[in-house]
């Protein structure tokens, strides 16, 4: 199979989809890799690496559009990238297609192969390919949260881990699971005062024995969420509905509660954000600010730890890539019900129930 890697041409996307090491083991398995110039330059891997691994290179992205039948990328195709995809190619990234309608529509009408990391399930029911990404946003929310809280950042000028004599800031972290239990950790960690909330009481009991003594688990129905939204200094937005777009946890009502200067954090926004009052930003502009809250919403955040990010990434991706270019989309996705359920859309249609859920007007299989 031809392979082709793209550089990423989404705004401050710093991250690559096939290391070095990735491009040597698909030209081992026999395959063609092709690597469009500079791909992964922002990463810390040169031309000169990809090459030496047995890589083509090509300037620019026509030449993979016109020879891969497989291209892996990170984030969703962008729109010049779309004009360029027919149905003979598969596309293999993330995809996040509930959280924006133009792009489920653009990708729709291109008509190519879509099989997206983040609803490709493992034997035991885990996400294993977005898992990394929610280690790294989690932990990144809480940097760029105790950032945003600081004055010159219009924040309200709190210290999360406070110093002796004074008492440490408050977070309020919305959701149990990978990106809700990292994020909590790290500000356990600074020193801060946590409440971690979620709906199911496993998760939470879970939680309450592994997390450090300054985190409570608290149980997140409508009004304990509003009482803890009052105390908090930060919010981060940790919900996750596979393929589906987020729940709404947080009302522009609710938002008036919340103190002037308070931080949130919507990790959620790839899949449309949990706060009503959300809409995505980049790292180049990451914040907004509504009701005197501070919002930072950036659809792509490890993006901004691109070392750090594309390693774990890859560490994760890499066995799927080549089981897909040994195996052609078709046999791939016959492995068992969780390769099955990374198909999002394939020939116009959509194929995931949870991704069509999003758009019951749009054509499904």
């Amino acid at each position: 199979m031809i392979v082709g890697l793209l550089k990423e041409t989404k705004t401050d996307e710093y991250r690559v989809a096939l290391l070095p090491v990735g491009a040597q083991l698909l030209v081992s398995d026999g395959h063609r890799v092709l690597v469009e110039a500079g791909a992964g330059a922002r990463s810390g891997f040169s031309d000169e690496a990809y090459a030496s691994a047995g890589a083509e290179l090509v300037d620019g992205p026509d030449p993979i559009f016109a020879a891969a039948q497989l291209i892996v990328k990170v984030k969703e195709p962008q729109p010049a990238e779309i004009a360029k995809l027919e149905p003979r190619h598969s596309v293999f990234g993330y995809m996040h297609f509930a959280g924006s309608r133009e792009l489920t529509e653009g990708c729709l009408r291109a008509g190519f192969t879509a099989i997206a990391y983040e609803t490709l399930r493992a034997p035991d029911g885990s996400l294993p390919l977005l898992i990394p990404m929610s280690e790294v946003a989690g932990r990144l929310s809480i940097q760029s949260g105790a950032k945003y809280l600081e004055q010159p950042l219009l924040g309200r000028g709190v210290l999360l881990g406070g110093v002796p004599g004074v008492e440490p800031g408050n977070v309020l972290v919305l959701g149990g699971g990978v990106v809700g239990s990292n994020a909590a950790r790290v500000a356990a960690g600074m020193g801060a005062d946590v409440v971690i909330m979620d709906v199911n009481l496993a998760t939470l009991r879970a939680l309450d024995i592994s997390m450090p003594p300054n985190v409570t688990t608290v149980y997140g129905d409508p009004h304990a969420i509003d009482a803890c939204l009052a105390r908090a200094d930060l919010v981060i937005g940790a919900v996750l509905l596979p393929g589906r777009a987020a729940p709404k946890l947080v009302s522009r009502r609710q938002l008036s509660l919340m103190k002037p200067g308070s931080v949130i954090v919507d990790v959620s926004i790839d899949q449309g954000g949990c706060f009503e009052t959300s809409h995505p930003t980049t790292h180049s502009h990451p914040t907004f600010i509504v009701d005197r809250v501070v919002h930072y919403c950036v659809a792509n955040m490890p993006a901004a730890v691109g070392r750090t990010s594309t390693r774990a990434l890859c560490n994760a991706t890499l066995p799927y890539v080549r089981r897909l270019a040994q195996l052609g989309p078709a046999d791939f996705l016959k492995i068992d019900r969780g390769h099955q359920e990374a198909l999002n859309m394939a020939g116009g249609k959509l194929t995931n129930a949870d991704v069509a859920a999003a758009f019951e007007d749009l054509p499904r299989a």
